[in-house]
Protein backbone atom coordinates (compact mmCIF):
# COMPACT_ATOMS: atom_id res chain seq x y z
CA UNK A 1 0.00 0.00 0.00
CA UNK A 2 2.88 2.31 0.87
CA UNK A 3 4.42 1.51 -2.51
CA UNK A 4 1.25 2.59 -4.36
CA UNK A 5 1.23 5.83 -2.35
CA UNK A 6 4.87 6.42 -3.35
CA UNK A 7 4.02 5.80 -7.03
CA UNK A 8 1.32 8.49 -6.69
CA UNK A 9 3.79 10.97 -5.18
CA UNK A 10 6.17 10.33 -8.10
CA UNK A 11 3.43 11.36 -10.52
CA UNK A 12 2.36 7.90 -11.76
CA UNK A 13 -1.42 7.43 -12.16
CA UNK A 14 -2.80 5.34 -9.27
CA UNK A 15 -6.41 4.48 -8.45
CA UNK A 16 -7.60 6.71 -5.59
CA UNK A 17 -10.21 4.07 -4.62
CA UNK A 18 -7.52 1.61 -3.45
CA UNK A 19 -7.96 0.95 0.27
CA UNK A 20 -6.14 -1.02 2.97
CA UNK A 21 -8.54 -3.25 4.95
CA UNK A 22 -7.79 -5.04 8.23
CA UNK A 23 -10.75 -7.44 8.52
CA UNK A 24 -13.02 -9.57 6.33
CA UNK A 25 -15.94 -7.30 7.35
CA UNK A 26 -14.04 -4.28 5.96
CA UNK A 27 -13.41 -6.16 2.69
CA UNK A 28 -17.12 -7.02 2.38
CA UNK A 29 -18.12 -3.40 3.07
CA UNK A 30 -15.64 -2.17 0.42
CA UNK A 31 -17.13 -4.65 -2.10
CA UNK A 32 -20.68 -3.36 -1.46
CA UNK A 33 -19.50 0.27 -1.67
CA UNK A 34 -17.75 -0.34 -5.02
CA UNK A 35 -20.88 -2.11 -6.33
CA UNK A 36 -22.87 1.04 -5.57
CA UNK A 37 -20.26 3.33 -7.16
CA UNK A 38 -19.83 1.06 -10.22
CA UNK A 39 -22.30 2.82 -12.54
CA UNK A 40 -20.87 6.29 -11.80
CA UNK A 41 -17.21 5.38 -12.48
CA UNK A 42 -15.58 6.64 -15.69
CA UNK A 43 -14.54 3.08 -16.62
CA UNK A 44 -15.97 -0.46 -16.49
CA UNK A 45 -15.16 -2.78 -13.59
CA UNK A 46 -16.42 -6.34 -13.01
CA UNK A 47 -15.40 -6.70 -9.36
CA UNK A 48 -12.69 -5.90 -6.83
CA UNK A 49 -9.36 -7.62 -6.10
CA UNK A 50 -8.10 -8.36 -2.59
CA UNK A 51 -4.31 -8.56 -2.22
CA UNK A 52 -2.03 -9.45 0.67
CA UNK A 53 -0.34 -6.20 1.76
CA UNK A 54 3.13 -7.61 2.51
CA UNK A 55 5.70 -8.28 -0.18
CA UNK A 56 7.57 -10.91 1.87
CA UNK A 57 4.34 -12.91 2.34
CA UNK A 58 3.55 -12.58 -1.37
CA UNK A 59 6.97 -14.03 -2.11
CA UNK A 60 6.22 -17.01 0.17
CA UNK A 61 2.72 -17.59 -1.20
CA UNK A 62 3.96 -17.59 -4.80
CA UNK A 63 1.97 -18.42 -7.95
CA UNK A 64 -0.08 -21.29 -9.36
CA UNK A 65 0.64 -21.30 -13.11
CA UNK A 66 -0.31 -17.70 -14.00
CA UNK A 67 -2.42 -16.91 -10.90
CA UNK A 68 -0.95 -15.42 -7.74
CA UNK A 69 -1.87 -17.15 -4.47
CA UNK A 70 -1.71 -13.75 -2.75
CA UNK A 71 -4.58 -12.12 -4.66
CA UNK A 72 -8.22 -13.06 -5.24
CA UNK A 73 -10.96 -11.45 -7.34
CA UNK A 74 -14.44 -10.89 -5.93
CA UNK A 75 -16.73 -10.42 -8.97
CA UNK A 76 -20.04 -8.57 -9.09
CA UNK A 77 -23.15 -10.53 -10.12
CA UNK A 78 -23.36 -10.78 -13.91
CA UNK A 79 -25.79 -8.52 -15.79
CA UNK A 80 -28.68 -10.33 -17.49
CA UNK A 81 -31.01 -9.78 -20.45
CA UNK A 82 -33.83 -11.73 -22.17
CA UNK A 83 -33.91 -12.72 -25.85
CA UNK A 84 -35.06 -15.45 -28.27
CA UNK A 85 -32.93 -18.52 -29.06
CA UNK A 86 -33.10 -18.92 -32.87
CA UNK A 87 -30.94 -22.04 -33.34
CA UNK A 88 -28.41 -24.35 -31.66
CA UNK A 89 -25.19 -24.80 -33.60
CA UNK A 90 -22.58 -27.49 -32.85
CA UNK A 91 -18.94 -26.40 -32.86
CA UNK A 92 -16.07 -28.89 -32.96
CA UNK A 93 -12.93 -28.06 -30.95
CA UNK A 94 -9.34 -29.17 -31.50
CA UNK A 95 -9.70 -32.23 -29.27
CA UNK A 96 -12.91 -33.20 -31.09
CA UNK A 97 -15.27 -32.00 -28.35
CA UNK A 98 -18.74 -31.06 -29.65
CA UNK A 99 -19.93 -27.84 -28.00
CA UNK A 100 -23.49 -26.57 -28.46
CA UNK A 101 -23.70 -22.81 -29.09
CA UNK A 102 -26.92 -20.76 -28.88
CA UNK A 103 -27.63 -18.46 -31.83
CA UNK A 104 -29.58 -15.59 -30.32
CA UNK A 105 -31.67 -12.66 -31.45
CA UNK A 106 -29.00 -9.94 -30.79
CA UNK A 107 -29.42 -8.32 -27.37
CA UNK A 108 -27.37 -5.86 -25.30
CA UNK A 109 -25.96 -7.36 -22.09
CA UNK A 110 -23.79 -5.17 -19.87
CA UNK A 111 -23.13 -2.72 -22.72
CA UNK A 112 -22.15 -5.36 -25.32
CA UNK A 113 -24.33 -6.76 -28.12
CA UNK A 114 -24.54 -10.55 -27.76
CA UNK A 115 -25.72 -12.88 -30.54
CA UNK A 116 -23.99 -16.15 -29.50
CA UNK A 117 -23.83 -17.84 -26.09
CA UNK A 118 -22.33 -21.08 -24.82
CA UNK A 119 -24.68 -23.90 -23.79
CA UNK A 120 -21.78 -25.87 -22.22
CA UNK A 121 -22.85 -29.47 -22.99
CA UNK A 122 -25.85 -31.71 -23.67
CA UNK A 123 -26.47 -32.45 -19.96
CA UNK A 124 -26.75 -28.73 -19.27
CA UNK A 125 -29.28 -28.28 -22.12
CA UNK A 126 -31.33 -31.23 -20.82
CA UNK A 127 -31.19 -29.98 -17.22
CA UNK A 128 -32.44 -26.50 -18.19
CA UNK A 129 -34.69 -27.98 -20.95
CA UNK A 130 -33.51 -25.36 -23.46
CA UNK A 131 -35.35 -25.60 -26.80
CA UNK A 132 -35.04 -23.82 -30.14
CA UNK A 133 -37.58 -20.95 -30.23
CA UNK A 134 -37.49 -20.42 -26.44
CA UNK A 135 -37.18 -17.03 -24.82
CA UNK A 136 -34.08 -17.28 -22.63
CA UNK A 137 -32.24 -15.30 -19.94
CA UNK A 138 -28.64 -14.56 -20.99
CA UNK A 139 -25.77 -13.25 -18.86
CA UNK A 140 -22.09 -12.48 -19.39
CA UNK A 141 -20.23 -14.65 -16.88
CA UNK A 142 -17.58 -12.51 -15.22
CA UNK A 143 -18.87 -9.87 -17.67
CA UNK A 144 -17.08 -11.70 -20.50
CA UNK A 145 -18.43 -15.02 -21.81
CA UNK A 146 -22.15 -14.95 -22.65
CA UNK A 147 -24.12 -17.94 -21.32
CA UNK A 148 -27.77 -19.02 -21.28
CA UNK A 149 -28.98 -19.05 -17.67
CA UNK A 150 -32.60 -20.24 -17.93
CA UNK A 151 -35.75 -20.46 -20.05
CA UNK A 152 -38.79 -18.17 -19.64
CA UNK A 153 -41.31 -21.05 -19.76
CA UNK A 154 -44.50 -18.98 -20.05
CA UNK A 155 -43.15 -17.56 -23.34
CA UNK A 156 -42.42 -21.01 -24.85
CA UNK A 157 -44.07 -21.39 -28.31
CA UNK A 158 -46.31 -24.44 -28.93
CA UNK A 159 -44.84 -27.59 -30.55
CA UNK A 160 -41.20 -27.04 -29.47
CA UNK A 161 -39.15 -30.24 -29.23
CA UNK A 162 -36.50 -31.26 -26.72
CA UNK A 163 -32.99 -30.81 -28.14
CA UNK A 164 -30.94 -33.93 -28.95
CA UNK A 165 -27.20 -33.77 -29.53
CA UNK A 166 -26.06 -35.28 -32.86
CA UNK A 167 -24.36 -38.69 -32.64
CA UNK A 168 -22.17 -37.93 -35.67
CA UNK A 169 -19.68 -35.08 -36.11
CA UNK A 170 -21.27 -32.21 -38.09
CA UNK A 171 -17.93 -31.54 -39.81
CA UNK A 172 -16.60 -34.95 -40.88
CA UNK A 173 -19.48 -37.37 -40.24
CA UNK A 174 -17.45 -39.63 -37.90
CA UNK A 175 -19.18 -41.13 -34.85
CA UNK A 176 -19.38 -38.74 -31.91
CA UNK A 177 -19.28 -40.64 -28.61
CA UNK A 178 -19.60 -39.68 -24.97
CA UNK A 179 -16.64 -40.45 -22.79
CA UNK A 180 -15.96 -39.89 -19.12
CA UNK A 181 -13.56 -37.00 -18.77
CA UNK A 182 -12.11 -35.79 -15.48
CA UNK A 183 -11.26 -32.42 -17.06
CA UNK A 184 -14.93 -31.65 -17.68
CA UNK A 185 -15.54 -31.26 -13.95
CA UNK A 186 -18.90 -32.23 -12.50
CA UNK A 187 -20.63 -33.20 -15.74
CA UNK A 188 -18.00 -35.92 -16.22
CA UNK A 189 -19.01 -36.41 -19.86
CA UNK A 190 -18.32 -34.77 -23.18
CA UNK A 191 -19.23 -35.89 -26.68
CA UNK A 192 -16.22 -36.20 -28.96
CA UNK A 193 -15.70 -36.81 -32.66
CA UNK A 194 -13.67 -40.00 -33.12
CA UNK A 195 -12.24 -38.93 -36.51
CA UNK A 196 -9.25 -37.16 -34.95
CA UNK A 197 -7.02 -37.30 -38.01
CA UNK A 198 -9.56 -36.93 -40.77
CA UNK A 199 -11.71 -34.28 -39.12
CA UNK A 200 -11.00 -30.86 -40.71
CA UNK A 201 -12.43 -29.01 -37.69
CA UNK A 202 -9.92 -30.63 -35.36
CA UNK A 203 -7.05 -30.05 -37.77
CA UNK A 204 -8.01 -26.37 -38.16
CA UNK A 205 -8.36 -25.85 -34.40
CA UNK A 206 -5.00 -27.60 -33.81
CA UNK A 207 -3.29 -25.18 -36.21
CA UNK A 208 -4.99 -22.23 -34.47
CA UNK A 209 -3.75 -23.56 -31.11
CA UNK A 210 -0.25 -24.03 -32.57
CA UNK A 211 0.08 -20.34 -33.49
CA UNK A 212 -1.64 -19.04 -30.33
CA UNK A 213 0.03 -16.69 -27.85
CA UNK A 214 1.30 -19.27 -25.34
CA UNK A 215 2.42 -21.67 -28.08
CA UNK A 216 4.35 -20.44 -31.13
CA UNK A 217 2.86 -16.93 -30.84
CA UNK A 218 3.16 -16.06 -34.56
CA UNK A 219 2.30 -12.40 -34.97
CA UNK A 220 0.12 -11.12 -37.77
CA UNK A 221 -1.53 -14.50 -38.29
CA UNK A 222 -5.03 -13.65 -36.99
CA UNK A 223 -7.51 -16.47 -36.61
CA UNK A 224 -9.35 -15.43 -39.77
CA UNK A 225 -6.09 -15.75 -41.77
CA UNK A 226 -5.62 -19.30 -40.46
CA UNK A 227 -9.26 -20.05 -41.41
CA UNK A 228 -8.61 -18.72 -44.92
CA UNK A 229 -5.24 -20.49 -45.39
CA UNK A 230 -6.75 -23.71 -44.07
CA UNK A 231 -9.88 -23.58 -46.23
CA UNK A 232 -7.75 -22.90 -49.32
CA UNK A 233 -5.47 -25.83 -48.49
CA UNK A 234 -2.40 -23.58 -48.00
CA UNK A 235 -1.92 -24.65 -44.36
CA UNK A 236 -3.23 -28.00 -43.10
CA UNK A 237 -0.51 -29.02 -40.62
CA UNK A 238 1.91 -27.03 -38.42
CA UNK A 239 4.80 -27.87 -40.80
CA UNK A 240 2.88 -26.16 -43.66
CA UNK A 241 3.25 -22.83 -41.83
CA UNK A 242 7.03 -23.00 -42.29
CA UNK A 243 6.91 -23.93 -46.00
CA UNK A 244 4.31 -21.27 -46.84
CA UNK A 245 6.84 -18.60 -47.93
CA UNK A 246 8.68 -21.01 -50.27
CA UNK A 247 5.42 -22.19 -51.84
CA UNK A 248 4.14 -18.63 -52.13
CA UNK A 249 7.23 -17.61 -54.17
CA UNK A 250 6.37 -20.21 -56.83
CA UNK A 251 2.62 -19.55 -56.75
CA UNK A 252 0.71 -18.08 -59.72
CA UNK A 253 -1.36 -16.07 -57.26
CA UNK A 254 1.04 -14.92 -54.48
CA UNK A 255 -0.49 -13.64 -51.23
CA UNK A 256 0.80 -10.08 -51.77
CA UNK A 257 -1.40 -9.70 -54.89
CA UNK A 258 -4.57 -10.77 -53.13
CA UNK A 259 -7.34 -8.61 -51.73
CA UNK A 260 -6.77 -7.96 -48.03
CA UNK A 261 -3.02 -8.74 -48.19
CA UNK A 262 -0.51 -5.97 -48.85
CA UNK A 263 3.15 -6.61 -49.71
CA UNK A 264 4.09 -5.21 -46.29
CA UNK A 265 1.68 -7.42 -44.31
CA UNK A 266 2.84 -10.58 -46.15
CA UNK A 267 6.51 -9.71 -45.46
CA UNK A 268 5.61 -9.15 -41.82
CA UNK A 269 3.85 -12.51 -41.63
CA UNK A 270 6.78 -14.38 -43.22
CA UNK A 271 9.35 -12.74 -40.95
CA UNK A 272 7.16 -13.54 -37.89
CA UNK A 273 7.16 -17.19 -39.03
CA UNK A 274 10.95 -17.15 -39.57
CA UNK A 275 11.45 -15.75 -36.07
CA UNK A 276 9.89 -18.96 -34.69
CA UNK A 277 12.13 -21.48 -36.45
CA UNK A 278 13.84 -21.78 -33.07
CA UNK A 279 11.60 -22.02 -30.02
CA UNK A 280 11.79 -22.96 -26.33
CA UNK A 281 11.14 -26.64 -25.64
CA UNK A 282 8.21 -25.92 -23.29
CA UNK A 283 6.41 -23.82 -25.95
CA UNK A 284 7.10 -26.49 -28.58
CA UNK A 285 5.55 -29.24 -26.42
CA UNK A 286 2.52 -27.08 -25.53
CA UNK A 287 1.97 -26.15 -29.21
CA UNK A 288 1.63 -29.80 -30.27
CA UNK A 289 -1.85 -29.76 -28.71
CA UNK A 290 -1.48 -33.11 -26.93
CA UNK A 291 -4.50 -33.79 -24.75
CA UNK A 292 -3.98 -32.95 -21.03
CA UNK A 293 -0.69 -31.14 -21.76
CA UNK A 294 -1.29 -27.53 -20.89
CA UNK A 295 1.21 -24.76 -20.36
CA UNK A 296 2.32 -25.88 -16.87
CA UNK A 297 2.64 -29.59 -17.72
CA UNK A 298 4.65 -28.75 -20.87
CA UNK A 299 7.02 -26.75 -18.66
CA UNK A 300 7.32 -29.63 -16.14
CA UNK A 301 8.27 -32.02 -18.98
CA UNK A 302 10.73 -29.53 -20.50
CA UNK A 303 12.34 -28.95 -17.10
CA UNK A 304 12.64 -32.71 -16.46
CA UNK A 305 14.19 -33.61 -19.84
CA UNK A 306 16.04 -30.46 -20.88
CA UNK A 307 16.14 -31.33 -24.61
CA UNK A 308 13.59 -32.57 -27.14
CA UNK A 309 15.85 -35.55 -27.92
CA UNK A 310 15.85 -36.70 -24.28
CA UNK A 311 12.06 -36.19 -24.03
CA UNK A 312 11.41 -38.09 -27.26
CA UNK A 313 13.68 -41.00 -26.26
CA UNK A 314 11.81 -41.31 -22.94
CA UNK A 315 8.38 -41.26 -24.63
CA UNK A 316 9.52 -43.75 -27.30
CA UNK A 317 10.60 -46.16 -24.55
CA UNK A 318 7.25 -45.70 -22.78
CA UNK A 319 5.37 -46.33 -26.05
CA UNK A 320 7.37 -49.54 -26.56
CA UNK A 321 7.09 -50.68 -22.93
CA UNK A 322 3.49 -49.67 -22.27
CA UNK A 323 1.75 -49.12 -18.93
CA UNK A 324 3.70 -50.31 -15.91
CA UNK A 325 7.05 -50.46 -17.74
CA UNK A 326 10.13 -48.83 -16.21
CA UNK A 327 10.05 -46.12 -18.91
CA UNK A 328 6.35 -45.41 -18.15
CA UNK A 329 7.04 -45.18 -14.40
CA UNK A 330 9.99 -42.87 -14.99
CA UNK A 331 7.80 -40.27 -16.73
CA UNK A 332 5.04 -40.76 -14.12
CA UNK A 333 7.61 -40.04 -11.36
CA UNK A 334 8.28 -36.50 -12.61
CA UNK A 335 6.94 -33.97 -10.11
CA UNK A 336 3.61 -32.60 -11.43
CA UNK A 337 3.07 -35.46 -13.93
CA UNK A 338 0.52 -38.24 -13.42
CA UNK A 339 -0.73 -41.29 -15.31
CA UNK A 340 -3.29 -39.24 -17.30
CA UNK A 341 -0.43 -37.28 -18.90
CA UNK A 342 1.74 -40.35 -19.55
CA UNK A 343 -1.25 -42.10 -21.20
CA UNK A 344 -1.93 -39.01 -23.33
CA UNK A 345 1.74 -38.90 -24.46
CA UNK A 346 1.66 -42.59 -25.39
CA UNK A 347 -1.66 -42.18 -27.25
CA UNK A 348 -0.29 -39.22 -29.19
CA UNK A 349 3.14 -40.56 -30.13
CA UNK A 350 2.01 -44.11 -30.88
CA UNK A 351 -0.31 -42.75 -33.59
CA UNK A 352 1.84 -42.72 -36.81
CA UNK A 353 0.02 -39.68 -38.27
CA UNK A 354 0.89 -37.62 -35.19
CA UNK A 355 4.55 -38.68 -34.95
CA UNK A 356 4.81 -38.11 -38.73
CA UNK A 357 3.45 -34.56 -38.34
CA UNK A 358 5.97 -33.87 -35.55
CA UNK A 359 8.86 -35.26 -37.65
CA UNK A 360 7.78 -33.03 -40.56
CA UNK A 361 7.70 -30.05 -38.21
CA UNK A 362 11.18 -30.82 -36.87
CA UNK A 363 12.55 -30.42 -40.43
CA UNK A 364 11.79 -26.69 -40.07
CA UNK A 365 11.81 -25.98 -36.33
CA UNK A 366 14.51 -26.47 -33.69
CA UNK A 367 13.26 -26.80 -30.09
CA UNK A 368 15.85 -25.08 -27.88
CA UNK A 369 16.99 -26.79 -24.68
CA UNK A 370 15.06 -25.74 -21.57
CA UNK A 371 16.91 -22.93 -19.81
CA UNK A 372 17.22 -23.72 -16.14
CA UNK A 373 18.16 -20.80 -13.90
CA UNK A 374 21.85 -21.27 -12.96
CA UNK A 375 21.99 -23.50 -9.88
CA UNK A 376 24.09 -22.70 -6.85
CA UNK A 377 26.77 -25.37 -6.28
CA UNK A 378 25.79 -27.25 -3.12
CA UNK A 379 26.03 -30.71 -1.51
CA UNK A 380 22.77 -31.66 -3.34
CA UNK A 381 23.73 -30.49 -6.86
CA UNK A 382 22.75 -33.21 -9.34
CA UNK A 383 20.93 -35.27 -6.68
CA UNK A 384 17.33 -36.49 -7.09
CA UNK A 385 15.12 -35.76 -4.08
CA UNK A 386 11.54 -36.65 -3.10
CA UNK A 387 9.53 -34.79 -0.42
CA UNK A 388 6.87 -36.67 1.54
CA UNK A 389 4.67 -35.96 4.55
CA UNK A 390 3.95 -32.56 6.10
CA UNK A 391 6.89 -30.15 6.36
CA UNK A 392 6.86 -27.87 9.41
CA UNK A 393 9.39 -25.15 8.63
CA UNK A 394 8.86 -24.76 4.87
CA UNK A 395 5.84 -25.13 2.61
CA UNK A 396 6.16 -27.96 0.07
CA UNK A 397 6.49 -25.46 -2.82
CA UNK A 398 9.21 -23.50 -0.95
CA UNK A 399 11.13 -26.72 -0.27
CA UNK A 400 10.91 -27.77 -3.94
CA UNK A 401 11.94 -24.32 -5.21
CA UNK A 402 14.88 -24.24 -2.77
CA UNK A 403 16.02 -27.74 -3.83
CA UNK A 404 15.91 -26.75 -7.53
CA UNK A 405 17.84 -23.54 -6.81
CA UNK A 406 20.56 -25.68 -5.24
CA UNK A 407 20.78 -27.81 -8.39
CA UNK A 408 18.77 -30.82 -7.15
CA UNK A 409 16.10 -32.54 -9.24
CA UNK A 410 12.72 -32.95 -7.50
CA UNK A 411 10.75 -36.12 -8.35
CA UNK A 412 7.15 -36.99 -7.48
CA UNK A 413 7.92 -40.47 -6.16
CA UNK A 414 11.04 -42.44 -5.45
CA UNK A 415 12.80 -44.99 -7.62
CA UNK A 416 16.23 -46.59 -7.50
CA UNK A 417 17.59 -43.31 -8.97
CA UNK A 418 16.46 -41.31 -5.90
CA UNK A 419 19.28 -40.02 -3.66
CA UNK A 420 17.30 -38.56 -0.74
CA UNK A 421 13.75 -38.81 0.59
CA UNK A 422 12.91 -35.92 2.92
CA UNK A 423 10.21 -37.18 5.30
CA UNK A 424 8.01 -34.71 7.15
CA UNK A 425 5.40 -35.53 9.79
CA UNK A 426 2.94 -38.36 8.94
CA UNK A 427 5.04 -39.60 6.00
CA UNK A 428 3.29 -42.70 4.69
CA UNK A 429 3.87 -45.26 1.92
CA UNK A 430 6.69 -43.26 0.26
CA UNK A 431 8.75 -43.59 3.43
CA UNK A 432 8.17 -47.38 3.56
CA UNK A 433 9.09 -47.69 -0.12
CA UNK A 434 12.25 -45.60 0.41
CA UNK A 435 13.34 -47.90 3.22
CA UNK A 436 12.70 -50.96 0.99
CA UNK A 437 14.78 -49.40 -1.81
CA UNK A 438 17.54 -48.51 0.65
CA UNK A 439 17.28 -44.77 -0.20
CA UNK A 440 18.73 -42.31 2.35
CA UNK A 441 15.89 -40.80 4.39
CA UNK A 442 16.38 -37.35 5.98
CA UNK A 443 14.19 -35.47 8.44
CA UNK A 444 13.28 -31.89 7.57
CA UNK A 445 15.89 -30.60 10.04
CA UNK A 446 18.60 -32.82 8.54
CA UNK A 447 17.67 -31.60 5.04
CA UNK A 448 17.89 -27.94 6.18
CA UNK A 449 21.25 -28.63 7.83
CA UNK A 450 22.53 -30.29 4.61
CA UNK A 451 21.39 -27.43 2.35
CA UNK A 452 22.18 -24.39 4.47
Amino acid sequence: HGMIAAFGQWGLPVNPLTRRCETIEELAAFYVEMGEKRSSLGYDIDGVVYKVDRLDLRERLGFVSRSPRWAIAHKFPAEQATTVLRAIEIQVGRTGSLTPVAKLEPVTVGGVVVSNATLHNEDEIARKDIRIGDTVVVQRAGDVIPQVVSVVLDKRPAHTKRFHMPVTCPVCGSHAVREADEEEGESGVVRRCTGGLICPAQAKERVKHFVSRLAFDIEGRGEEKIELFFDEGLIRTPADIFTLAGRDEKSNSPLATRKGFGKKSVEKLFSAIDARRQIGLERFLFALGIRHIGETTAKDLAKAYGTYEAFHAAVDSAVAGGKGSEAYTEIDNIEGIGETVVDALIDFFSEPHNSGAVEALLQHVTPLPYERPPAVASPVTGKTVVFTGTLERLSRSEAKAQAERLGAKVAGSESKKTDYVIAGADAGSKLTKAQELGVTVLTEDEWIALTS
